[in-house]
């Protein structure tokens, strides 16, 4: 682990990146998967020492809360929305089999608090929270829907790198080069491209940085899965955080898997 979020480490290809401090990780369209990708990928830098936050960008779906153990008493659309709550106030440990606790920050507010949350104001608060706590976290990783919303763009304007997550399947490449163009309208690029669930060796993952195959647990209760297990869904979250985060999580995995193969 490193507490300089400016370190270079090494990626799946053998180059180096940017370790970066806030990523945002977009999903090309609904039910690409990006929420169970983001708190697996923050939950396996955690097993390996990292003081990992998540937050909830995505107010409208607010899928994250379904994998908090826990009560949540205010959430993230409070946090930008409420001077009296604070980050900590926001956030859920959730324990890891590793060294630390995974923070998650769910949004699970009415449909008014929603509306609020979408503002302007509300969305450059969300991006400075998301920079402070980039001071007190190792990594900070935002599930952030398509950018059709004002916390969206915010997400990935105080993004140090930028991750798109869809489906391996043809529909799923013309969904990325949307978002690529959305992203890149926004000032930002994307730096990895994430394909999720699907088969090894069809012809859309040419279009993808990093391709997840599916779990078969797939209870959100049970995820995240990685905080304690190891193979080939494992491999490839390891895939993930070194391709789109830029850091290579300090967790022994199986050799001779998915994440070989990918090098």
């Amino acid at each position: 682990m490193t507490d300089d979020a400016s370190a270079t480490t090494g990626t799946p290809g053998g180059t180096e990146a940017e370790a970066a401090g806030v990523v945002a990780l977009v999903g090309a369209a609904g039910g690409a998967g990006t929420t169970r990708l983001t708190v697996e990928t923050g939950a396996l830098l955690a097993r390996g020492g990292e003081r990992v936050a998540v937050f909830d960008a995505a107010f409208d779906t607010q899928g994250m809360v379904d994998h908090v153990e826990g009560r949540v008493t205010a959430d993230v659309v409070d946090l930008v929305t409420d001077d009296a709550v604070a980050p900590a106030d926001a956030m859920v440990e959730q324990p890891t089999a590793g060294e630390r606790a995974l923070h998650l920050a769910p949004a699970r507010a009415p449909f008014a608090g929603v509306a609020r949350g979408k503002s302007a104001d509300a969305a450059r608060r969300f991006e400075s929270t998301l920079r402070a706590a980039a001071d007190r976290f190792d990594r900070v990783l935002v599930d952030t829907p398509p950018l059709g919303a004002n916390q969206a763009v915010a997400a990935v304007t105080a993004a140090d790198r930028t991750g798109v997550v869809a489906p391996a399947t043809p529909r799923g490449v013309d969904a990325l080069q949307r978002v690529r163009g959305r992203v890149e309208d926004v000032g930002a690029t994307v730096d990895a491209a994430v394909g999720n669930s699907h088969a090894t060796g069809a012809a859309s993952e040419a279009a993808f940085d990093v391709v997840v195959p599916g779990h078969a647990e797939t209870a959100p209760s049970a995820v995240p899965v990685v905080d304690e297990e190891n193979g080939a869904f494992a491999e490839a979250i390891a895939a993930v955080a070194r391709a789109v985060v830029g850091v290579d999580p300090d967790v022994e995995l199986d050799a001779g898997g998915f994440l070989s193969r990918l090098q």
